[in-house]
């Protein structure tokens, strides 16, 4: 017999404050997540939705050195972008936080120094790549040298993007820093490893004999793991960005960010509920779920769990629901190729359709495999399902009402077999939808809500109500009730799907949320009661639109082809001819100067366009620059500039530049601004 719990605490996958959030994001973690949260408060069960961003690791401190920034610069920036794309997304975290709070470095802290007092760790000894020039060792994304698949000579010491290889640093060929360029050196270093081969026979009997319901893609991928052989892990690493190992002579260590993510869970509860939070982390009558990708099974069903269990007081996960990947238009979604789909850019290209977003990511939820998705794919679900089979229905049944019976609900005046029949066709509605749910089956929960619609188009069709009004009202009446019964339940139906557009659905149906308990009632909505106005719910979504999202992809794939072409040489006919030649005299009567940037914002209106505020030596200035798509303004401020100080002033967007910021355009057209080696005095000649 399954267990039941008093409360539910759900934990998504912690996005990574490298960059902005995308659609594979949203599909494979938090969109499932959101649906679970939402259906269980509907029910009026007790749970919690912890999430938050991942702010430690290397590929931050990388970004940060790229942009003349400190890493908290770049996961201040992403932490804010990431939060407002989920708040605008209606994902309803109970808090969303970050692992640089302090109630997470103490947390994070106190857990390691639990297991090392227990003796839980291995210290061990080995050998890492070291810069001697920069006097640090060499995490793995540090080091860059030949691919030894494909020749490839920027790959990574962990992995080379162009074939997609695994790799060890030790594996690159002419590896080199780059933090100085210099050849690194082996050298001895000490790390404490959690051992995972200790807590083996543990895990096998959690999982594979006392989970067996688990997806098969995360049992199957636990016991791969399982079977090769489970080998002590490292928990610590040499950075000089994240949460210091908390022993003695452990300077220049920090905690390794897996094992320091994790623990994000616990210490935002924590944040959240100062004097609750272990109810929903040691209470046996709380059931813990961890969302997340494919990628991180390992960490949550083998490593988290070892770590839980090393310390003794925490629950283990009740389920893991992880998803598959989701590709876009064929191809793997890459954040470093910029082939993705980013949220914050969808919220303002798209208005207002959130939903629609939700819902195509649901249908296309990649469950139990690698899905797609497609813009066309989204155009026709739109169109052929939001527009045509839910929408349709609900606007036609609205319309009827307010034809013939001023926006108030009649009466039925008698029902039919057919009547009853169609009523019998959505009562069992709730119990489909939750075992569905309850199973994490969020795709076909889905494709059952929208059943209900396809129930209400059918029953609209066949009875015909516009034909019965000059003969027959008390039978429009009966039709017209039926169908505004289907409509109440469709609110309640797609409430943890599309919450926005239920939310404007209640409003045309003038009422408050009906609560899940009622789902498939056929007296939801009272004779004589008021509707409220109508409008559409959905609107159809035109080829213009779509044309132009696909093109910004075409150019995306261009821009990597050639930025390839360019990487490995093969791009050289593509630098743009030396024009005609001029006199000196021309040249000399350029004054190009170096100013200092004191002010840097985007121009109101102007998608392309900054506005400089620059330190010339002598005064302020206002120079307006159209390299906008490629700085955020903020990396901009502080820096210094090569300027053409004496061009004729020019009013651009109702602002008069004074200038013109040298940039040098690369062959994909990206634009770099030019700025001196070192730190200059403000208004210096360049010659």
């Amino acid at each position: 017999m399954e267990r039941r719990f008093k409360r539910t605490l759900i934990t998504t996958a912690l996005p990574y404050a490298n960059g902005p959030v995308h659609i594979g994001h949203l599909a494979g973690v938090y969109i499932p997540a959101d649906i679970y949260a939402r259906y269980l408060r509907l029910k009026g069960e007790e749970a919690l939705m912890i999430g938050g961003s991942d702010e430690h690791g290397v590929p931050i401190t990388l970004r940060a050195k790229k942009e003349n920034v400190t890493p908290q610069d770049i996961v201040d920036r992403f932490h804010s972008l990431i939060k407002k794309s989920f708040e605008d997304f209606g994902i309803t975290f109970d808090i969303y936080s970050r692992t640089t709070s302090p109630t997470h470095y103490q947390t994070a802290s106190e857990f390691f120094r639990i297991l090392y007092d227990k003796g839980v760790f291995i210290e061990k000894t080995s050998e890492q790549y070291y810069d001697e020039k920069s006097r640090q060792f060499l995490a793995d994304r540090y080091i860059m040298g030949v691919c030894p698949h494909c020749g490839n000579d920027q790959a990574y010491g962990d992995q080379c993007e162009t074939c997609g290889t695994s790799l060890s640093p030790t594996d690159l060929i002419n590896p080199k820093s780059m933090i100085s360029g210099s050849v690194p050196i082996m050298k001895e270093t000490k790390h404490w490893y959690l051992p995972l081969d200790k807590y083996e026979p543990f895990l096998r009997k959690w999982i594979l004999e006392e989970h067996t319901e688990w997806k098969s893609n995360v049992y199957g991928q636990c016991k791969s793991w399982l079977d090769m052989g489970l080998q002590p892990r490292a928990v610590s690493r040499d950075l000089d960005w994240g949460i210091p190992v908390p022993v003695e002579h452990a300077e220049g260590k920090v905690l390794y960010v897996w094992f320091d993510a994790p623990i994000g869970y616990i210490s935002n509860t924590k944040e959240l509920l100062p004097d609750s939070w272990e109810t929903w982390w040691k209470d046996p009558e709380t059931r813990m779920l961890h969302f997340i990708g494919k990628d991180n099974i390992v960490f949550h069903c083998i490593v988290f769990p070892t770590m839980l269990v090393a310390d003794g007081t925490y629950n283990l996960p009740e389920n893991v629901p992880a998803n598959e990947f989701l590709n876009l238009e064929g191809d793997k979604i890459s954040t470093s190729r910029n082939w993705a789909v980013w949220l914050h850019e969808y919220l303002e290209e798209m208005p207002g359709k959130q939903d629609v977003l939700r819902y195509v990511l649901t249908a296309n939820a990649p469950e139990t495999k690698d899905n797609d998705f497609t813009w066309k794919d989204f155009q026709a679900r739109n169109n052929n399902e939001l527009v045509a089979i839910l929408g349709n229905f609900v606007n036609r049944a609205l319309v009827l009402t307010e034809k013939y019976f001023d926006g108030k609900v009649p009466a039925a005046a008698g029902l039919t077999d057919y009547d009853q029949q169609t009523l019998q066709d959505f009562i069992h509605v709730k119990r489909d939808l939750e075992r569905l749910l309850d199973t994490f089956h969020f795709r076909d929960a889905q494709k059952e809500a929208m059943n209900l619609a396809r129930i209400g188009n059918k029953y609209l069709a066949d009875t015909e109500p516009w034909k019965l009004a000059k003969t027959d009202m008390p039978r429009v009446a009966t039709i017209i009730h039926i169908a505004l019964q289907i409509t109440a339940n469709l609110a309640i139906a797609f409430e943890p799907f599309l919450p926005f557009s239920m939310e404007k659905l209640n409003g045309m149906l003038n009422v408050e949320p009906l609560g899940w308990d009622r789902l498939g009632a056929t007296d939801l909505l009272a004779a004589g009661h008021q509707l409220g106005e109508t409008e559409l719910l959905f609107e159809k979504i035109e080829d213009p639109i779509i044309a132009a999202q696909v093109q910004k992809l075409l150019d995306t794939k261009k821009a990597n082809e050639e930025a390839n072409e360019e990487a490995t040489g093969k791009a050289g006919n593509r630098t743009k001819p030396i024009r005609e030649t001029i006199a000196f005299d021309d040249f000399s009567r350029l004054d190009i100067r170096v100013g200092t940037v004191l002010a840097c914002e985007k121009v109101a209106g102007a998608d392309k366009l900054l506005r400089f505020l620059i330190d010339d030596g002598l005064e302020q200035r206002t120079i307006i620059s159209g390299i906008a798509p490629f700085y955020d303004p903020d990396t901009l401020t502080g820096k210094q500039v090569c300027f053409v100080a004496n061009l004729a002033p020019r009013k651009l967007k109702g602002v008069v530049s004074q200038g013109m910021i040298l940039s040098a355009e690369d062959a994909d057209g990206q634009l770099t601004v030019i700025t001196p080696e070192k730190f200059i005095r403000p208004g210096s000649e360049v010659k």
